[in-house]
């Protein structure tokens, strides 16, 4: 299926976040009442967790106190420290490009699986490609509507979110961002060893009504947005759906305990990723702002 391919041009590369447009911008940034702002992200470290099939956040001090303990040069009394990161760029608070993800053998708006290269990343649908996300932002809160957070392989369903929704009066519009709430992320934190194979997330029904009501961006406090296990037969189907079919962009990783508790219905929102030339996905810090 190619639900919004061409929609946007044949060149277009951003999918869904057209919907985000100035008149947009400038409403949702009449739900700025207090001047609150808290971050959605997870702090990075080597103790982030991370399925096992990646590697976790490496940190590297290029330059320490050590180095002057040592004996290190200090013209005219300056001193400095500077480090390194390598981490996978699926880690921690995230959002995910359009070119993380296809199948039969065509991305977003069929261009070809193949331009996604060992030696460049993505030559089309690249994180670099991605703007700022700025705009209106909803939350779902599951574990609300639940009174706990979700057990894992817990589907979020369309009745579900329509549940969650009515009971702060918002209505989905197009060009929302919607963030989801499982309770995952809050379930999970300080454990020693997470089970990334289960979760409870967003399914297909769920992820095709949000499409269609226009929501330009989708984000949770999972690790994969979607549920897990997968429904028999299927690998993934949330991500092929949304990110390949719709172009909308995944977030995932958010921490949303906090802006649960503090912010009702819909928000101002803002995400930069990182302009990583052909990057699968970037890093995030989410921000919300009411």
């Amino acid at each position: 299926m190619k639900d919004a391919w061409g929609r946007w041009g044949e060149e277009d590369e951003i999918g869904a976040i057209n919907l985000i447009d100035a008149a947009k911008v400038r409403g949702a940034g009449t739900l700025i009442r207090q001047g609150r702002v808290i971050s959605l992200a997870q702090p990075l470290s080597q103790k982030t967790p991370v399925p096992k099939h990646r590697s976790g956040v490496q940190h590297f001090m290029n330059r320490d106190g050590g180095d002057y303990a040592a004996g290190g040069r200090q013209p005219g009394g300056f001193q400095f420290a500077e480090d390194t990161i390598v981490m996978p760029l699926q880690i921690g608070t995230h959002i995910d490009a359009l070119c993380h993800v296809w199948y039969d053998d065509a991305l977003y708006n069929g261009f070809s699986g193949n331009t996604v290269r060992s030696t460049s990343g993505g030559a089309r649908c690249g994180i670099d490609k991605m703007p700022p996300i700025v705009g209106r932002g909803v939350l779902v809160d599951m574990v609300r509507l639940k009174g706990k957070p979700l057990v894992d392989g817990e589907p979020v369903s369309k009745g579900d979110l329509e549940a969650a929704l009515s009971q702060t009066g918002v209505t989905i519009e197009p060009g929302d961002v919607v963030l989801i709430r499982t309770g995952w992320l809050e379930r999970n934190e300080g454990a020693k060893e997470i089970d990334f194979n289960r979760e409870p997330g967003l399914d297909v029904e769920g992820a095709e009504w949000l499409a269609n009501a226009g929501t330009a961006a989708i984000g949770a406090d999972n690790f994969a947005v979607e549920v897990l296990p997968f429904p028999e037969k299927t690998v993934f189907p949330v991500h092929q759906r949304l990110i390949r079919d719709f172009g909308i962009a995944l977030m995932e990783g958010l921490v949303l305990e906090q802006l649960a508790g503090e912010a009702e219905g819909a928000f101002f929102f803002v995400a930069a990723p990182l302009p990583i030339t052909g990057g699968t996905g970037s890093p995030l810090t989410p921000l919300a702002i009411f």
